[in-house]
Formats: structure tokens, C-alpha cells, sequence
């Protein structure tokens, strides 16, 4: 029996078998793609996360203002405002404590700033617009006003980011890797 002739080898003949070859293919086109798909995932989780995180952080506030809105702190009837056991009006640490109180393991309290400032009525009430790169936690106070005053009690809480590659970045800059979450709440005082 005769050996089969030598093929011979030429260009066309190496492409036409590699395109008709489908062995790995899945494997290469899985690795074009994957880098893209994990972090368009990746940012989604991430977004997902931080606006559950500003609903959390607002529903605190809320809760958090009402001690305020009724009376509570202003009277020292909140018992984490108590100190020693004793009814002293609240101070911006212990109403701080007392909203960590309140806060999941989502947040870490040291990071969370208490802003409570009071008014003659709501359309004197001004506040300063922050981005976390421009945010100036010594400015923040603690006024919660007596019986009939305007109020507002905002949270501020400096969100950590991760997925801040590929354009997409959350934060106010391309250095900042923290976006800074408000949670407001704006009330008048009940007569107490």
C-alpha cells in the first residue's frame, strides 16, 4: 500500500482548518467577554448596595428625629441621652450614640456625623449642599430647638466604593473612592 501524498502546506490551508476547528472556543470567547460581564456585575451589586444602605440611613433618620420632634432629647427623657442614670437634655454625643443605637452592621457609627440645627420657621431654613469631597464635618452642630421651632436633622455617612474602574465611578471624583450619603428629615417642633 502506497503512502498517502504529502500535503502541502500553504497559508489557506492552515486557515481553513482553524476556523473549521471549534475545539475552546467557548473558553476564548468566555474571555473576551468575562472582564466586561464581572464588572458590570460587580457595579451593579455596588449601586444596589449603596441605595439599600441611603434607604437604611434614612429610615434612622426618621426614627432618630422623632425623639427630637416630640420632645425627648430637648427633655432627657430619651434613655440613651440619659447619662448615669440621670435625665439631662441631649448632646450631640449622646444623640449620636443614640442613632447608633439604631444603626445596623451596614454602617460604622465613627464615620457617621449628626447634623440637628433649628429655625424660626421653614423659610428661613438654608442648608449647605456637600459632596464627599467637600464635606466639612466640623461645620455640623446640635440645635434641636424648644416647642414650635423648625427643625432638621440630617445624617451624613461617607460610603465606601470598590467598583470605581471603566469609566464607572459614583464619586465626586476620580481620586475619591467614597460617596457621600444625606438622609434629611425637616419637621416643626410638637408643643411639649
Amino acid at each position: 500500500m502506497q503512502s498517502p501524498a504529502p500535503s502541502r502546506f500553504t497559508l489557506r490551508t492552515a486557515l481553513y482548518r482553524f476556523r473549521g476547528n471549534r475545539r475552546g472556543s467557548a473558553a476564548v470567547e468566555f474571555a473576551l467577554v468575562a472582564p466586561m460581564f464581572f464588572a458590570l456585575l460587580f457595579a451593579i451589586i455596588e449601586t444596589a448596595l449603596m441605595f439599600f444602605a441611603g434607604q437604611v440611613l434614612e429610615t434612622v433618620t426618621q426614627n432618630s428625629a422623632r425623639v427630637v420632634l416630640t420632645g425627648q432629647a430637648q427633655s432627657g427623657s430619651v434613655t440613651a441621652c440619659a447619662v448615669n442614670s440621670v435625665s439631662t437634655p441631649c448632646t450631640q454625643t449622646t444623640f449620636k450614640t443614640y442613632v447608633c443605637s439604631q444603626i445596623p452592621a451596614l454602617f460604622d457609627c465613627n464615620s457617621l456625623v449628626v447634623d440637628v440645627e433649628s429655625y424660626s420657621s421653614f423659610s428661613s431654613v438654608t442648608l449647605a449642599n456637600y459632596t464627599a469631597c467637600n464635606f466639612d464635618p466640623s461645620a455640623m452642630g446640635y440645635n434641636p430647638g424648644s416647642s414650635g421651632q423648625t427643625v432638621v436633622v440630617r445624617l451624613y455617612y461617607k460610603w465606601p466604593l470598590f467598583v470605581t474602574g471603566l469609566g464607572y465611578n459614583l464619586a465626586c471624583s476620580s481620586r475619591n473612592t467614597t460617596r457621600l450619603l444625606v438622609a434629611t428629615a425637616a419637621f416643626q417642633n410638637e408643643p411639649y
